[in-house]
């Protein structure tokens, strides 16, 4: 099964500040604030939805079409993640622009100043998914994550045209979208992702009740935090995965992504539903258990000893005739 994943490419550059913000600002001047902090420490780490997305899925040897825009600056992560599987022979590269880039600077009270580069993520409007099935010899899974609103809406309509099953996961995106756009993202997706927040922000947007959103999509994935997810279709009774047991709660970004990709996997392997949620949730404490959100390992026996614990021999079996 060829998935393709569309979404966001980006590094982010985390700085600490060991004093507090607060105690440089002048009340009196904030109108014409000028400051500069000398930080202790530079960590970059790689993101973007798509392509944590696609390294979760690479490590699970499903080997992910990765679809975005990233600047000349991409080669050592493009070599990176070319290392754990994923394609990335169809990622846009800009002639003029650096790849999108979140800069943040935390101070000792946990306070943040941070800004957001969109840089070449603006070219993923120009990426034909035509082009992008041509290379591979066709797509079975589009998956549409936060992206440049255009490039979403893009390929969107190109998978409805060319008949392409896609899933709509548009997740940091909702805040900018207005009801239209979102209408148009979810109408006759094979699935649709959300989180418990989003799922009720879609249908206060869209004004389509559950059911009604229900009707326009294959399935609902809907993640649940620390109760796991629950995946619902129209006349069907919902299928509903808990979560394993966490060793350590160390960071949650990138758990969501994390999710998908094991998902995603699973769909990829031609499980059932349930399976592919489960092994979805097993990733994402991996993930949740690790500084980053690709810096986490995948060891074999150990992701499939504590799969066994959480979900039970029969479901290890099925998953480990796939993972090896």
């Amino acid at each position: 099964m060829r998935i393709a994943v569309t979404g966001s490419i980006a590094t982010d550059h985390l700085m600490t500040f060991p004093g507090r913000f607060a105690d440089q600002l002048v009340a009196d001047q904030l109108h014409t604030v000028s400051l500069s902090f000398l930080v202790d420490n530079l960590d970059v780490r790689r993101g973007g939805v798509a392509a944590n997305i696609c390294f979760g899925m690479g490590l699970l040897g499903t080997r992910p079409i990765l679809v975005g825009a990233a600047g000349s600056d991409f080669d050592e992560y493009r070599a990176w993640l070319d290392r754990h599987g994923v394609d990335t022979g169809s990622v846009r590269i800009s002639e003029v622009l650096h790849t999108a880039r979140f800069v943040c600077t935390t101070d000792a009270d946990h306070n943040q100043i941070g800004s957001f580069y969109t840089g070449a993520m603006s070219e993923a409007r120009l990426i034909e998914l035509k082009a992008v099935a041509d290379r591979v010899g066709g797509l079975d899974l589009v998956s549409i994550g936060a992206d440049d609103p255009e490039g979403m809406l893009r390929h969107t309509e190109e998978c409805r045209s060319r008949g392409i099953p896609f899933a709509a996961d548009f997740s940091q995106q909702i805040a900018r979208m207005d009801g239209d756009e979102i209408r148009i993202l979810l109408d006759g997706a094979t699935y649709l992702f959300s989180n418990e927040y989003e799922k009720g922000l879609i249908e206060s947007k869209t004004g389509w009740s559950d059911e009604e959103i229900l009707a326009r999509v294959g399935h609902r994935v809907t993640t649940l935090g620390a109760r796991g997810v629950r995946i619902e279709r129209a006349g069907q009774e919902p299928i509903e995965v808990g979560c394993p047991e966490e060793e350590i709660k160390a960071d949650p970004t990138g758990v969501g992504d994390a999710f998908r990709a094991g998902f995603l996997s699973g769909l990829a392997w031609g499980v059932g539903l349930e399976r592919a949620a489960q092994v979805g949730c097993m990733l994402a404490t991996l993930v949740i258990e690790t500084v980053g959100t690709q810096e986490y390992t995948l060891r074999r026996a150990h992701f499939m000893d504590r799969f066994t614990k959480a979900y039970g021999h029969d479901a290890a079996a099925e998953v480990h005739t796939h993972l090896g």
